[in-house]
């Protein structure tokens, strides 16, 4: 025995064609385009209703209309005969051809009964054409509709061929509602068909200027969810609301692959640190032994260049306890100290490799100058940025004469703290890399460094709750400002 499976409102979407459903979006009808389609029938039964209630007021007010003009020529013919009097028979004939009970004309005050058929068993409701009734207009057709089998109906009007105040006839209201169910049934059809021609286009059009579209990006942002590497679809092209939607995803998914790819370079570089910090911590153990057996040497040369090296090794083993730090983005918070200004920029001068044989330093600073910081990062601070300097300036590394060059620190006190400038005469940074100086992995024209110096330099600046920014910079060298809150 064959089993008759039901159709399902998603299998019945299976009678659709493939490339119809797409480009309508059917395919399948999710929660947006149901409701999409319920919101166009409801608008498609609203339109219907505005346009059958008033249709069926106008035939039904026609269809008396009709009648009173035939009534009123019926009455004309009346009065033509001599004492207005009419057989029987031939009144009969002449209501059933105006399709009317009686005909009674008003003049001057005075209603005269010219034609009359039998008593009527109801008395009838009467309807005034002349009076302005939009509502009862309205309503009438229905009352006539869903009204009494035996009803009938008083209608007076003004007349159009004869004088008088007013013509009025009694008609059955039974042939009026056959012939205006049969108008609403025919009216209903076409405003039907109509109504749903016009809501499939309504429809399809808003499948496809916005169901289409929106289902486009909810795949691009699925695509993006499961593979933020993989490359989405470019948009679309358009000038509206959903193109600029398009476009700033698009926008926003490009940033977020960059972050995602600079953060698993920090990943990379954290777990690369990590395999090297042991045993580069062995080594600044050994060097730091080193160094104490050095400190013992009668020679001047040694004594006088061993602080410089117990400083660097100082520093060195402490950037290996830290460096880690960095990678999870907690750098440790300054323990301020009074600075003075003058010694720090001459050590990290020293440590940059800033000399007079190559590229000088020039100061430019107040009488015993001192500014409330953390000494290990203030000097990584300085040293990050005259090194970058004097990089600038010397250029290829290869180079066998080495450019010379000046770095010009200059500091100004103000209202509120410090500010640093340490200038340059190098060419300049690129334009294009100017724009995201301070971002990770990024560099000026040197390729010594990693690209992390200005980056964790303005850190160490806003951990300050300073600033660091590059103020200028072009053929005529370069300027950066380190701000310092006192």
């Amino acid at each position: 025995m064959t089993e008759i499976v039901p159709q399902t409102p998603t299998r019945l979407w299976t009678w659709v064609p493939e490339g119809l459903r797409r480009r309508l979006g059917l395919n399948p009808p999710d929660a947006l385009a149901r409701r999409l389609m319920l919101l166009t029938m409801a608008f498609a039964v609203a339109v219907e209703i505005l346009i059958i209630t008033p249709s069926a007021a106008s035939f039904h007010e026609r269809w008396l209309t009709d009648r009173l003009q035939s009534a009123e020529l019926a009455s004309v013919a009346v009065e033509a005969l001599p004492y207005s009097a009419v057989e029987d028979d031939t009144a009969e004939q002449l209501l059933a051809i105006g399709g009317v009970q009686a005909v009674v004309v008003g003049d001057q005050g005075v209603r005269r009964l010219l034609l009359q058929a039998p008593n009527l068993s109801r008395t009838p409701d009467l309807i005034d054409l002349r009076e302005s009734r939009p509502v009862s207009r309205l309503v009438d057709p229905w009352r006539t509709l869903f009204g009494h089998p035996d009803r009938s109906i008083r209608v007076q009007a003004r007349p159009r061929y004869r004088t008088g105040d007013f013509i009025e006839i009694v008609t059955l209201a039974q042939p009026l509602k056959a012939e205006l169910r049969t108008f609403l049934l025919n009216s209903l059809l076409v405003s039907l068909l109509v109504s749903i021609v016009a809501g499939a286009l309504l429809y399809a059009g808003l499948a496809f200027l916005v169901l289409q579209p929106l289902r486009r990006v909810t795949r691009s942002i699925e695509r993006f969810a499961r593979d933020p590497e993989a490359e989405g679809e470019p948009p679309s092209g358009r000038h509206d609301e959903i193109g600029r939607v398009e476009r700033e995803l698009a926008r926003m998914q490009e940033e977020v692959r960059l972050s995602l790819r600079s953060r698993a370079r920090l990943v990379a570089l954290g777990e690369a640190v990590a395999k090297i910090n042991h045993d580069l911590r062995n080594m600044l153990t050994s060097a730091q032994l080193a160094s104490e057996r050095l400190a013992e040497s009668p020679d001047p040369e040694v004594a006088r260049v061993l602080p410089r090296l117990e400083r660097a090794l100082g520093r060195a083993a402490a950037l290996s306890r830290n460096v880690l730090e960095y990678g999870r983005s907690e750098e440790p918070a300054p323990q301020r100290v009074a600075v003075p200004l003058a010694s720090a920029i001459n050590v990290a001068a020293e440590d940059a490799g800033l000399s007079a044989e190559g590229v000088k330093l020039v100061k430019t600073l107040p009488t015993k100058a001192t500014v409330q910081a953390d000494p290990d990062q203030l000097h990584r601070i300085l040293v990050n940025l005259m090194r970058n300097a004097r990089q600038a300036i010397q250029g290829d590394a290869k180079r066998k004469a080495p450019r010379r060059g000046t770095v010009t620190v200059t500091a100004v006190q103000e209202a509120d703290g410090w500010l640093i400038r340490i200038a340059d005469d190098g060419p300049g940074i690129p334009a294009k890399v100017s724009e995201q100086l301070f971002d990770p992995f990024v560099s000026g024209r040197a390729s010594e460094g990693t690209g992390l110096g200005l980056t964790i330099s303005r850190e160490l600046a806003t951990a300050h709750g300073g600033t660091l920014d590059l103020i200028e910079t072009g053929p005529e060298g370069t300027v950066f400002a380190l701000r310092l809150p006192d």
